[in-house]
Order: C-alpha cells, then sequence, then structure tokens
C-alpha cells in the first residue's frame, strides 16, 4: 500500500477517536516516545530515539496497585491499563526487541498482566532505517534496518510517500478500508528495495558468531580484568536498552494508603545484588559488568536460544566513556 505524505495527518487525525498516539518527541536530552494529540508535536528522528518503545509497555515506574490499611482489613484496587494504543515510528531494533520481552512477560507459564494488556492493545507501526547510524549493528544479530519482527505495519519513506506494508491482521484492520491508501505499484516496491539494498550495504559486522560457546567457559576469565576498567557504573547502558528488563518492587504507605511501585533496577549497580546480609556476590564493578555481557549473550541465550541484543547501538552512543560493546564482543570472540 502507498500513503502520500500530505494525507498522513488525516490517516493519524481519523485514528483520534479509537486510539491514543504514541510518537516521537523531541525533548532537551533527545527524542523519546510520547503520548501525542493527533499528527502535531511529533516528528520521526533521523535516527533511533533516545529511550526504546520498551518503555511504552513498560514504564520506568508505574503503578501496579493501590491499598488502603484499617482495622477492618486491607482494601487493595489494581491499577488500570489505558485502552487502545497505536506507537508509531517505531525502527526495526526496537521492534525485533519487543518479541524479545514477550519471552520474558508474556512466554510460556509466565503472564505479566500489566505488559500483556498493552502490548494486546497496542498496533506497532514500524518506520524502516534508511540510513542507519554508525553504531547500529543489527544485521550482526539476526536483523534488519528493514526488519519486520515485532511490527504490525512497516512504513517504507520513499520520498514523497511512504510504502506500507502489512504484516498482522491488527495491522490490516487499522488501514483497510481508508481512503489515504492506495495500492502501491511495481515503481514503489523497486524503490523500497533499492532502499534497503542500500541500507543493508552501510552496515559494518560485528563478531557474534560463536560467542556464547566462548562464554561458557570464559566467567573466571582474566580479559574481565580489562574490559570493565573505563566502566563508572552509571547504568546508562541499561537503562536505554530496548531488552534490559529488570525491575524492583517498592510499597510506598502514608497513613495507611499505599501503593506499589515497579521501577527500573540494573544490574550495574552495587545494590541490585545485595543481600540483606549484607553480603554481595558481584561486589565490585567487573562482576557486574561481567554480568551485563552474560545475560545479553550467554543467560538468555540458554533460556530463550535467543541473543538479548538488537545492536541499536545505544549504549555505544551514548556510553559517558565510550565503551563499545563491539569490541568487548570482539575480544570475546577472539578469545
Amino acid at each position: 500500500m502507498i500513503i502520500r505524505k500530505e494525507r498522513v495527518n488525516d490517516f493519524l487525525n481519523g485514528l483520534r477517536a479509537g486510539y491514543r498516539l504514541y510518537a516521537p518527541v523531541q525533548t532537551q536530552a533527545g527524542p523519546v516516545f510520547a503520548p501525542v494529540n493527533g499528527a502535531t508535536g511529533w516528528s520521526w528522528p533521523a535516527g533511533n530515539t533516545l529511550k526504546s518503545a520498551k518503555e511504552v509497555f513498560l514504564p520506568q515506574t508505574e503503578t501496579l496497585f493501590t491499598y488502603r490499611t484499617s482495622l477492618d482489613g486491607v482494601q487493595v484496587e489494581e491499577a488500570r491499563v489505558e485502552g487502545r494504543v497505536v506507537l508509531l515510528g517505531v525502527r526495526p531494533c526496537d521492534a525485533r526487541s519487543l518479541t524479545m520481552l514477550d519471552k520474558v512477560f508474556a512466554g510460556e507459564g509466565v503472564r505479566d498482566p500489566y505488559y500483556t494488556a498493552r502490548r494486546e492493545n497496542t498496533v506497532v507501526l514500524g518506520l524502516a532505517c534508511n540510513e542507519p547510524c554508525g553504531t547500529c549493528f543489527c544485521t550482526s544479530l539476526g536483523g534488519s534496518p528493514f526488519g519486520t519482527a515485532g511490527c504490525d505495519l512497516l512504513w517504507v519513506d520513499l520520498g514523497d510517500r511512504y510504502l506500507v506494508r502489512v504484516l498482522t491482521d491488527r495491522g490490516k484492520a487499522l488501514v483497510e478500508g481508508r481512503p489515504e491508501f492506495a495500492p502501491a505499484g511495481d515503481a514503489d516496491l523497486a524503490a523500497a528495495r533499492e532502499l534497503e539494498e542500500g541500507a543493508l550495504g552501510r552496515m559494518g559486522t560485528v563478531p557474534v558468531q560463536g560467542v556464547k560457546e566462548k562464554l561458557d567457559r570464559l566467567f573466571a576469565d582474566p580479559l574481565w580484568d580489562r574490559v570493565y576498567e573505563k566502566c563508572l557504573g552509571c547504568g546508562t547502558c541499561t537503562y536505554l536498552c530496548p531488552t534490559c528488563h529488570c525491575f524492583d518492587l517498592t510499597d510506598e504507605v502514608i497513613d495507611g494508603l499505599g501503593v506499589r511501585l515497579r521501577t527500573w533496577d540494573a544490574c550495574m549497580y552495587p545494590l541490585f545484588t545485595l543481600h540483606a546480609s549484607g553480603h554481595n556476590p558481584r561486589p565490585t564493578q567487573k562482576e557486574r559488568f561481567r554480568q551485563r555481557i552474560m545475560h545479553k549473550f550467554k543467560y538468555f541465550v540458554d533460556n530463550f536460544r535467543e541473543t538479548a541484543c538488537v545492536g541499536c547501538g545505544r549504549c555505544i552512543r551514548y556510553c559517558p566513556v565510550n565503551i563499545d560493546i563491539r569490541a568487548v564482543l570482539a575480544e570475546i570472540s577472539a578469545g
């Protein structure tokens, strides 16, 4: 299907009656996904957003339920998850990361009610990457700048129009019968193929083959003494990562009225594994840095047969001390 750019606003404004719209919004720190009122106040950035689309499904801080304690007992009220959502402009790496989070929060035998409610009520509108960033390496991990995993629709920017690929029934229901769309022609399909080939040709290669097998025997290897040395333990890499999903639960109570919160946590922090006894099995930043790499490239593979990294490059781009996970992987691969 094709939609001309001057008709996009009509399409989005037509969705407002039935959906809440989330799209990249420019902030002082950078573009992030946020609610928007129709077709204004947002734009699709040239590269990735600062924080990933993960936050729409797993908020950085969310209320799980509130409760009131009294002499008569405890009254609990669960938080309500908002209704139907259309998520605009999700890059293929971020969309693919949602399929990995699904394994954790909506996998076999596991069903987080808050996450799954958001996933089931959200249409993911992907946006292909015509110009991948220099820090991107999705193709080394099985992804693509034109990848469709996790998307309901994939839009490809053809200059004055978008080619729209319908991937799921949910995506089909969003655009079917809408007057803004027209059938795609051979020239449209050829233009999209040319853009895809160009994007793939600009992607670098990171040596990840065999990394999991290397990590199986590198837990006590001296390489960890080297690769972690610059790490500040700031947690930037984990907070910006689209696949990191560790969280903490806290209760806040004032005068009998309480709220249970779920908040992002990170294996890079010393309190993350601190026992009540005072013992910490990851006492230094070396062990915490090792945990991050092991989780993504060994433990997640052990559990789900998939690497928990989509090559979005945020941890490279925003690390304050320029730690490059591609260099770490290269050293592990060479070990």
